[in-house]
Order: structure tokens, then sequence, then C-alpha cells
């Protein structure tokens, strides 16, 4: 029997040493190959490119040890970060080493100030997590929004941070904050995961707008409201509405109803219209053009229509030596910044038609005559305009409006002048006595791009237009290029509050809606970019425009 239990033990210790060396051989490759990875996670030089700590996979062992010490199991690692794609594309990035955030079943969305709970519930909707409002407690996966007292930042600046499964969007001020929800919303499209990292992230200018003609054409209620998502979603601020033209006059106006069109906006829909662009941080600034471009008005009152010696009609052009004039302009500017509660309003002031003849003291002599008892002996038919526009800018001040015109409202040498506060919108140096940038810029004026070289849309390309790309804003336009193709000097930059992209319906029948959206988007984004950055994109036009049609894809 003691000879039987001897031939059995001798297999089991041949086998038990066996399993030893199987289990050195193991920990051998195993060890060797995390510290591989180690490696290859850190480039070799540790933590040195990123900020943030080494993370590890959620539910990642942390190490067992044995009754003898030995070697805990190895943990993940992660290279570090690279820099979101998105557009506009991120200012500043710090990498980092960790599994970055992306939207699952039960993350919440919370706020650390009551202020921020539209940002909140907005982002929540967009990702498909829970708005929990203003909770002071810390979870895995919450994104958390909230305001910082750095009082000298950027309003619209913002820090994202995500680390260790959770995601942290603060800024000075609610606009900086939605700013970093839309970067977010960007990094987790189509199923994406937000980097590790810190993002410190400002726009280079403050103005970044899309001007849209909607008195020549009719655009849906609904058309424009897409288009506020998708400006908001692109970091714009400002939405241009141009609703008085020769051809109508497009918004309800209980002032003046018999100066409306058939088809027309009405003010529910403006309302609603300017609270969706409320929560996108967007500022609707409306224009009445005068005193030229009135067509509508003077349809309904052909009395103050403007006519030459000969008594010849002057298109679109209100006879600004009648009080009657001021006063039909001035009630509708009144009413409708009740409906537009925005700091911003457009005055227009650009092609009076009586400042395009030759002698425009002989030919409308009651202008004439009118300025030189207003401005004294010498005063010309251009003092009566600039006279004009700095009265409508006096109705607008009242209701705490910053005024803007058309750069060719401003005339030089007169004895008017138009008032200092009054911005530049430069879109031309076709006009007759045309002026440079420079000319505005030297005299201390702001000034907003609106180059209709590269930024103007005009439906049927008339005249000399043609439809802008956005691979030629991208590739040759910036901020600083106000008039063809040359950039003003560096030292105005800051003078140039930004720019505006315009659609313009000359032939309103040239595009439907959908051609224009279609047509726009491009260019949208392009300007973005370069009025958000000030450096030379790391894109080229053929990723950026890659990276575009991925994030415009629709999500799964």
């Amino acid at each position: 029997m003691s000879q039987h239990k001897h031939r059995r033990r001798a297999p089991a210790k041949k086998a038990l040493k066996q399993t030893w060396v199987l289990i050195v051989a193991v920990v051998l490759v195993t060890v060797g190959a995390g510290v591989g990875l180690g490696l290859l996670a850190s480039g070799g030089d540790g933590d040195s490119a990123g900020s943030g700590p080494r993370g590890s996979a959620p539910g990642a062992s942390e190490g067992v040890s044995g009754t003898d010490g030995a070697t805990p199991s190895p943990t993940r690692t992660y290279p570090l970060s690279k820099a979101p794609s998105t557009i506009p594309a991120v200012r500043s990035h710090t990498a980092a080493r960790g599994p970055g955030w992306k939207p699952a079943d039960k993350n919440r969305v919370v706020v650390s100030d009551d202020e921020l709970a539209d940002e909140g519930r907005l982002l929540a909707g967009e990702l498909d997590l829970t708005y929990a409002g203003r909770k002071d407690d810390v979870r895995a996966g919450d994104v958390r929004l909230s305001l910082n007292d750095d009082e000298g930042a950027n309003p619209e600046s913002y820090t994202m941070t995500v680390r260790d499964g959770r995601v942290v969007i603060s800024g000075p001020a609610e606009a900086g904050v939605f700013y970093g929800t839309r970067t977010l919303k960007q990094e987790v499209h189509g199923g994406g995961t937000a980097p590790e990292g810190v993002v410190r992230d400002e726009p280079a200018k403050p103005v970044r707008g899309f001007m849209l003609d909607i008195a020549r054409k009719h655009f849906t209620a609904d058309w424009i409201e897409d288009r506020v998502r998708e400006l908001g979603d692109l970091k714009y601020n400002q939405l241009g509405l141009h609703f008085s033209d020769d051809q109508a006059f497009r918004i309800e106006s209980s002032s003046h109803p018999e100066i409306v069109s058939k088809e027309h906006l009405t003010k529910a829909q403006v309302r609603a219209i300017v609270k969706l662009a409320e929560s996108r941080h967007i500022t609707v600034v409306p224009e009445i053009d005068s005193p030229g471009h009135l067509g509508a008005v003077i349809a309904a009152h052909p009395d103050l229509q403007l006519r030459n010696v000969n008594g010849v009609p002057t298109r679109g052009a209100i006879d600004i030596s009648k009080p009657a004039a001021a006063e039909i302009v001035d009630d509708l500017l009144n009413e409708y910044a009740g409906l537009f509660p925005g700091d911003q309003w457009h005055l227009g002031g650009d092609e009076y038609q009586a400042l395009v003849v030759t002698n425009p003291e002989a030919s409308y002599p009651q202008l004439a005559r009118a300025a030189r008892e207003a401005f004294g002996s010498g005063a010309t038919v251009a003092d009566l305009a600039t006279g004009w526009v700095n009265d409508r800018a006096d109705t607008v001040r009242a209701h705490d409006r910053t005024p803007r015109a058309w750069n060719d409202g401003f005339f030089r040498d007169t004895k008017v002048q138009a008032d200092k506060d009054i911005q530049v919108a430069y879109w031309t140096g076709k006009e007759i006595g045309a002026r440079t940038p420079e000319e505005y810029l030297s005299a201390g004026r702001k000034v907003i791009n609106y180059n209709d070289e590269f930024l103007y849309y005009v439906l049927g390309e008339p005249q000399t237009f043609v439809y802008p790309t956005g691979e030629r804003i991208y590739e040759q336009w910036t901020p600083r290029v106000l008039r063809g193709t040359t950039a003003v000097p560096a030292k105005y930059d800051g003078q140039i509050l930004g720019a505006s992209f315009a659609v313009w319906c000359d032939i309103a029948n040239a595009q439907t809606q959908a051609q224009v959206a279609a047509g726009i988007r491009m260019p949208l984004r392009a300007m973005m970019q370069k009025t958000w950055d000030p450096g030379e994109p790391d894109l080229s036009w053929t990723e950026f425009k890659a990276l575009a049609d991925r994030l415009d894809r629709p999500a799964d």
C-alpha cells in the first residue's frame, strides 16, 4: 500500500513543478507586456506632455497581494489625449491620460448656479441625460455647469475639464458656459468621446453674425429657427434681420399696419425667434433701412416719396425734408424696440439715391434748402442725410441700443459728422466717393466686417456678385480683410469688432429656402473658424470640410 502511495506522489511533484514554471513564465510575460504598455503610453518621458493624472479604466483591478508579496495585477494605462475636433477649433487643450467621457444612461447634468438652468436643460435634452438641477454632491458621469468669479475674463470664455469620468464646464458668464456645452456636444456627436484634459477657449472677436434679407424674400419662421439652432451650435452670437426694403415690409406692425406686406412674420413668430435666439445667446439685430430702401413704406404713403426738381420720383427714397418722414420711421423704430430686446440696432443709411446724381443740390432743391435751414450756409444734401442718420441713432439710443450703419451712409468733407458711437458696417468700396476702411479706422471708429467680396451671398448672382465659398473664406479671408482681398494693418485689429455673413435676396426666386441653407452651410462654418481663432487653421480645407460633414451627419 505504501509503495502504491509513493508511486502516486511522484507524478504530483512533477505536476507542481510544471505549474510553478508556467506561473513564472506568465508573470514574466505579463510584467514585460505591462512595462511595454507603460512606455508606449508615456512615450518614455513620463507625463510631461499632459497636466492630468494618469487614469485607469472604471472597474480596473487595484492589484491583489498574496501572502508572499506577489506582484499585483497590472492596471490599464492611457495614451495622452488629443485635442477635440470641433468647429470652431478650441483655442487651447491641455492633454491628460484617462478614458475621457461619453454620455451614458443615468448620467446627470447638474448646475452650481441657478442662472445656468436653461443651459443645463438644453444640454441634457440634446445628450439624452437627466437634468438634476442645482446639486452639491458628486457622482460618476456627471456634467457640471458653473459660474466662476473671474471678473476680468472674457464673458464668452469657458474652461472645460474632463477628468475621472466627469465633466466640469465653467465660465465667468452664462454665454461662455453655453459655448462650452456646444464644444461637448460636438465632441460626443456620433458616439464620440470627450477627451481627457482641459480646454480653455474664447472667441477672438465679439461680433460673429449672420444677416438675413427677409424683405426681398419671405422666409418662414421655421426656417429661421432652424438657422438659429445651427448658428448657436457654431457659436454665432448675432442674427440680423433686414425686414424693410423697396420690395416688402415683412413684420406685423401695430403703429403702421398699412405698410405690412401680405407675406410677413407675425409678432408672435418674431417673439418665438427672439426667445430661441436668446436661449442660444444670440442677439437679434433688426434693420429698418432709411432714408433709402423704403419703397414698401412709400407705397402706402406716396406723399413721402422723394422727387427731383422735375417731379420725377426717386426709387426707394423718402423725402427727408418733410417732418412726416422722420415721424413714420421713428414710429417704427420705437414700436420694434419692444419686439427686439437686444442691445444692437442697424439703421441702414446706405444707397440714398439723392446722393448718386452729379449735383444733388441742383437735382433736389428742397433737400438743399432743408440742409441750410438745419445746419447753416454751405450745408449740403450729404449733411442732411448724415443728420438724418444721427437723429435715428438718437431714437434707438433712447432704448439703450448701440447703432450701426452701412459704410456708404458715412460721407467725407461734410459739416455734419456721423456720431462717434455709430458702428461702421463695412460692406463695399464700390460706392461714389468710396472711402477706404483705413479712413474709418484712423478716425477711431469701430467696424464690423461685411466684405462683399467674401461674405455676401446674393441670390441670382446679379451684377458682379458670385456665391462665396467656404474654401475661399477659410483660405484667403480674415476679419482684417475689410475691402477686396487686402488686409488692413494689424494696428487696427482691436477696432474690428468681428464680421457678419449676409444673405441678400436680389433675385428672390433664384434659390429655394433649402438651397440657401445648403449654399451658406460651409461659408458659415469657415467664417466662424476665422472669427473665433485668429491663428492659421491647423486643418487643411479638405480636412475641415470632412470634419464638418461628420459633425453635420445626423446621430444614429
